[in-house]
């Protein structure tokens, strides 16, 4: 069975109900989730799944599951396990959430900047990085948190544009990321959309308005072989 996944649609979503559909060693199943699991270089959320009689399961990370469209729940050590078909309270730790999603959008930005193909990436609470198949000379950290903040700045709303896998084969061009190709299989891909700025394939969370994500530092750039330069980011605040 199939994970509705919410947070496709509504990344602000901070709490849910869903029901388990399965419960295993690999983790727990939900018929819907808010939970992000781990992909495209962003991390899987964290947060809790709330029982009917008050309990908190910690959920310690979220990945996927046999299919793109199955998303795995996994407990902390010690955690209690829910019956099949329970109803649960989802809560996701919405700070973590949020740092990630302004970090997400601010990388999608950062690619604008630095105008190369991306040959790796990540994205943790803490920190978000991009690695780029471009001469080390061409990297200053200066000019590039300069540019990016000034992207940044100008407030504009990010939007979910849904094309046909046809339709991106017809336009490799919108594929930037050559360690992760979009996911296919379900006959259409997400992109995300910053007007005048960025559209490419994305399958991640990102902020409304590039605003919110306030600013950012560039932390250092490094080789990290011949065809990846390494460009790591925070949060300005």
């Amino acid at each position: 069975m199939s994970t509705e996944l919410l947070f496709m649609h509504d990344a602000y979503l901070k709490t849910a109900t869903a029901q388990a559909v399965a419960v295993h060693e690999r983790g727990i199943e939900l018929d819907r989730s808010i939970f992000y699991p781990v992909g495209g270089g962003q991390s899987g959320d964290t947060g809790f799944l709330v029982r009917v009689n008050g309990e908190r399961i910690s959920i310690a990370d979220t990945r996927k599951g046999d299919s793109i469209d199955r998303v795995l729940h996994i407990p902390a050590p010690g955690m209690p396990s829910p019956e099949l078909g329970e109803t649960l309270t989802l809560e996701i730790d919405w700070r973590r959430r949020y740092a990630l999603m302004r970090l997400h959008t601010a990388l999608h930005v950062m690619s604008c900047v630095v105008v190369a193909p991306v040959t790796g990436g990540n994205i943790s609470p803490h920190k978000a990085r991009l690695d780029f198949d471009i001469d080390m000379n061409l990297l200053d950290a200066k000019t590039i948190e300069r540019e990016t903040n000034a992207m940044i700045a100008r407030g504009v709303e990010t939007e979910t544009v849904w094309i046909s896998d046809a339709e991106l084969d017809a336009r490799p061009e919108l594929v930037k990321t050559m360690s992760v190709q979009p996911p296919r299989g379900a006959g259409r891909v997400r992109l995300l959309r910053i007007p005048g700025i960025d559209l490419q394939p994305c399958g991640g969370t990102h902020v409304k308005n590039i605003a919110e994500i306030g600013g950012i530092r560039v932390l250092r750039i490094r080789s990290e072989g011949k065809r990846n330069k390494r460009v790591e980011i925070a949060l300005a605040a």
